[in-house]
């Protein structure tokens, strides 16, 4: 969350893509609500892009960005080295901070490093980090849609 640094959703995977976006976006529509926009990297389950390092294609939207379309979620993609740095250093920090504390509570498989990062992990780093909004109440809207899973899926 941009203006509190909270973080939502948090888990291993063995490759990060589609699948694993949608099950993020679901944790934290069925925890917080919808939101209002979501600012990505240009990967290609986020974006097509017709020419390697160009503008991503913003009217060819992957199965990812059709959900999103559908739930009224605003993609942005990252172009700016400042949006690419700041999420680098915190990809930094959770790659410095998550080996160590797994190998010291000898945790050695994925179920129970996923385990690991909600009850332990993810509550304290959010407890660390997380700073007051400059605004109070929340932009979260509550989803009164239905089944997630029917958007968030391959069709």
């Amino acid at each position: 969350d941009d203006a509190t640094n909270e973080h939502y959703s948090m888990f291993f995977v063995e490759e990060e893509g589609t699948a694993s976006s949608f099950l993020g976006v679901k944790e934290v529509i069925e925890a917080r609500g919808l939101f209002a926009s979501l600012y990505t990297d240009r990967g290609s389950h986020y974006w097509h892009t017709p020419e390697a390092g160009g503008k991503v294609d913003k009217h060819n939207l992957t199965q990812f960005g059709r959900a999103m379309r559908q739930l009224g979620i605003e993609m942005i993609p990252a172009y700016s080295p400042e949006a690419r740095g700041r999420s680098e250093r915190m990809f930094r920090t959770h790659q410095d901070r998550l080996p160590k504390e797994l190998a010291a509570a000898g945790i050695t498989d994925m179920a129970a490093a996923n385990r690991y990062l909600r009850e332990v992990y993810l509550p304290a780093f959010n407890a660390e980090f997380l700073q007051p909004a400059q605004e109070e109440g929340s932009a979260f809207v509550p989803w009164i849609g239905g089944d997630l899973d029917d958007i968030l899926c391959e069709q």
